[in-house]
């Protein structure tokens, strides 16, 4: 699988319920926590919060919205906040190396062994090379494509592993997928942009 990717910037963080709250008025975790990652966000929730940031900070819009997941469309030139692409994501998940774990399972995620059962704040296990914290386990984040259109129809992808996963579902190289309106509350994202000539 190799793909292309023209520069981009990602967040060191999944968005936070405080950052979600603060832009959106609204908090749909189910545990509760200002610096814990925001769950229980659909990708179609994802995708319009990252269109409220956009506004937020004075940026333009990257999606245009329409009614449904399948009206969803990218303004490729927009400056504003996005989801990832799958490719981006596993790019900066990685950090810049070979191996699906970035270090120590315990000491860089949130898993089944050791979340005793919730989501924790974000920034509190070890950061991968590129900076970048919580890219496995804690919570799930989705990414923009679609995952097959020909078999899933409009179902997209999602990455990283979650607080409830076993410690082989913590890993830069797993994909899941669901419906665009599916959230759950192990289920997350983060935001990137382009970056601007």
């Amino acid at each position: 699988w190799q793909v292309e990717l023209k520069p981009f910037c990602l967040s060191k963080f999944p968005v936070t319920q405080a950052l979600f709250t603060q832009v959106s008025g609204e908090n749909p975790a189910r545990f509760s926590g200002a610096n814990r990652p925001v769950e229980s966000v659909s990708w179609y929730d994802a995708v319009q919060f990252s269109n409220r940031m956009s506004a937020y900070f004075g940026l333009q819009p990257v999606y245009q919205v329409g009614e449904s997941a399948d009206d969803v469309l990218v303004v490729t030139k927009a400056n504003g906040f996005r989801l990832p692409l799958d490719a981006e994501w596993q790019f900066a998940a990685m950090g810049g190396q070979s191996s699906p774990l970035y270090g120590e399972i315990d000491q860089i995620a949130w898993f089944r062994q050791n979340s005793g059962g919730a989501p924790h704040d974000v920034g509190l296990k070890a950061p991968n090379a590129y900076g970048l914290y919580d890219m496995l386990g804690n919570v799930w984040e989705w990414c923009f494509d679609v995952y097959d259109p020909e078999v899933y129809g409009s179902y997209r992808v999602f990455r990283g592993g979650g607080w409830n996963d076993p410690a082989r579902g913590c890993l830069a190289t797993n994909r899941r997928r669901s419906h665009p309106k599916y959230d759950i509350d192990d289920l997350g994202f983060r935001l990137a942009r382009n970056v601007m000539p």
